[in-house]
């Protein structure tokens, strides 16, 4: 098994973080992993980019991922200026952080799946510095969809990263994630 992951969002909404935890959470159920972040002296709120590949063997690539077999958009406008399936695999997977199901672009070839992670962050008052912040939720999602791990291995990631009151409510929103992810 070998996986390659692109991640699309904004400064500040925890794209690099969420790569690092996916790759966490695959080292605790014994895989291979590497999370590549890719931003140059961006602010806050300009797209970014995060890359990360999952293994059952070691790993010897190093470079940015250019055919991704897993897509996950954490900002859904992003698609205005940013073509998000650019280079997935056919068949490969995208997750659309958005409310509905419904969207004006058409994505033909890959199994698309959504969640409400904006959703998920506001209702459990995940912010930083004013911006919902939607790492947790989008990686609980990952979880369910592709399968290479379970949600516990996210959980104790999460709780591993961060204390107290912090770190349960974005396990909460990890759970709340994997459990409403819609699609496929």
């Amino acid at each position: 098994m070998f996986l390659e992951f692109r991640f699309h969002g904004r400064g500040g909404q925890g794209v690099v973080t969420a790569s690092q935890l996916l790759v966490a959470s695959a080292f605790k159920v014994g895989l291979w992993g590497q999370s590549i972040p890719m931003f140059g002296a961006e602010r806050r709120g300009a797209p970014v980019e995060a890359y990360a590949r999952i293994s059952d063997t070691p790993i010897r690539r190093h470079s940015q991922v250019y055919r991704p077999d897993v897509v996950a958009v954490f900002d859904p406008k992003i698609m205005e200026v940013v073509d998000v399936s650019r280079g997935l695999k056919p068949d490969g997977i995208l997750l659309l952080n958005s409310p509905t199901d419904k969207f004006e672009y058409k994505f033909e070839g890959f199994r698309v799946y959504f969640v409400d992670a904006t959703g998920i962050a506001i209702k459990l008052g995940l912010y930083f510095a004013g911006f919902p912040v939607v790492n947790t939720a989008i990686v609980g999602a990952l979880a369910k969809a592709t399968g290479i791990f379970p949600l516990e291995a996210v959980l104790e990631v999460i709780s591993s990263t961060w204390s107290g009151r912090i770190g349960e409510l974005n396990a909460e929103a990890a759970k709340l994630a994997y459990t409403s992810l819609r699609g496929g």
